[in-house]
């Protein structure tokens, strides 16, 4: 079980039980009771010795029974397994929730294990570690409740300032399936591909370089730089996420066999017929809306390091496969993502925004389909990109947790000495992000 928790008597709320570590300094006026894992009950306890708001306990029985809400913070392919160990113990008309991103496996869990007399109201922040949550969306779910007591979570979790969403369990799977599921795909399927080639892509020259290739390359290793079991149980656990995935390697593939077979005829007719789907035909109100970012604001945010004449300049012309996949894969599924932006993380904001900007700039759309066809600079790395969407689609589809981690953990060995300094440069643009658009 992983925790860190926090607790605090707003009025006469109680207790409450919470557990992840960056919520801990968000929720510093709480008085917490807190646990993790029983071998490390030592460690925490000297962590947080001269911490008067919080307690340590030993296990999550003796956190149960004494909290008026708790929180479980566990990964969502254990988060059965927890409940079921640690449920029966909840204290009598308590407030149980949980933070994964997978709500389907938590919801069965509380229903499964927790006494009936239990309120169930569950949340989950849309965005990753060291992002502000100050006006980030962060979902709410009133399963089973009072509205006291979902009153009360929302007192408790205000703290955050983060902009509150009320869906249903099933509603916030969907949404983050269309939001998240894929978006981690392309970008894990990325670094698939460049370890495959064994290439620092920011050090390969002038072949990456420019504000798209910025957001590839920083968002990547964002990513890897994190927890195997984040994406492996959004992906794996939720059942919306799957059609997503498997449609977005088809459409890899099938995209990179049109390139590669020189079908330019079936390739743009395709990919326009996408972009009409996606973002509108071009003249109409949707077209005109403002677009959410500027590739300019990217620019700068660059792992390449400038020299001789070509310095800051623009790199070989790309045809993104990944984007034209993403947008493809919309199209087929029916998805507009506009349609979540309330609920979109700063990450899917990014790669929307650079899927925008590549289809509605004059001219780049085109020259992106031109080098698909006649260039073959990036073909290798095409290649492995197809390989590796496929690779996590049927990892998804047969539920192999043991494969998925060890896919994600022989590319993060791969990626891991340049983690530093580069995880900081994606933090800047992300923040940089989303300045521009409260501006």
């Amino acid at each position: 079980m992983i925790s860190s928790s926090f607790h605090v008597p707003i009025q006469n709320f109680g207790r409450i039980w919470l557990a992840n570590r960056w919520v801990l300094f968000l929720l510093f006026l709480f008085r917490v009771m807190a646990c993790d894992r029983e071998e490390k009950f030592e460690e925490l306890a000297k962590e947080f010795a001269d911490n008067t708001n919080i307690q340590i306990l030993r296990n999550g029985h003796l956190i149960s029974r004494a909290s008026n809400y708790i929180i479980y913070s566990v990964e969502a392919a254990a988060i059965g397994r927890v409940v079921e160990q640690f449920g029966p113990s909840t204290r009598l008309g308590a407030i149980v929730g949980g933070q994964t991103s997978c709500k389907d496996p938590e919801i069965k869990a509380f229903e499964s294990y927790l006494p009936s007399d239990v309120d169930i109201v569950s949340c989950h922040s849309l965005h990753g570690p060291n992002v502000d949550p100050r006006g980030q969306p962060l979902v709410l779910i009133k399963h089973r409740a009072s509205d006291e007591s979902f009153q009360k979570v929302e007192s408790v979790l205000s703290c955050l300032n983060s902009t509150h969403v009320y869906l249903t369990a099933k509603e916030h799977d969907r949404i983050t399936a269309d939001t998240q599921a894929v978006t981690h795909a392309a970008f894990l399927s990325m670094g698939k591909a460049w370890h495959a080639n064994r290439q620092f892509p920011w050090e390969e020259g002038s072949r990456y370089i420019g504000g798209i290739e910025n957001v590839k390359i920083n968002l990547m290793l964002r990513i890897y730089a994190q927890k195997w079991h984040v994406y492996a149980g959004l992906a794996i656990l939720n059942p919306e996420a799957h059609k997503q995935i498997g449609q977005f390697a088809r459409s890899s593939t099938e995209l990179f066999y049109l390139m590669l077979e020189g079908r330019s005829d079936e390739l743009r007719e395709r990919v326009y017929k996408a972009k009409e789907k996606v973002f509108g035909a071009e003249g109409s109100p949707k077209w005109a809306e403002r677009p959410l970012l500027k590739e300019e604001l990217l620019d700068r945010f660059s792992l390449n390091k400038p020299s001789g004449e070509r310095g800051g300049g623009r790199g070989l012309p790309n045809n993104h496969l990944s984007l034209l996949a993403m947008v493809d894969c919309w199209s087929a599924l029916g998805i507009v993502p506009y349609d979540h932006m309330i609920c979109s993380t700063p990450l899917f904001r990014l790669w929307l925004g650079v899927a925008e900007h590549l289809f509605r700039t004059p001219g780049l759309l085109d020259e992106c389909l031109r080098v698909g066809i006649e260039d073959k600079s990036f073909r290798r790395d095409d290649l492995q990109f197809a390989i590796a969407a496929a690779g996590w689609a049927e990892c998804v589809s047969l539920r192999q947790f043991d494969t998925w981690r060890e896919r994600f953990a022989v590319t993060q060995k791969f990626f891991e000495p340049r983690f530093k300094g580069a995880v900081e440069v994606g933090q800047a643009m992300i923040k940089a992000v989303l300045e521009s658009e409260k501006e």
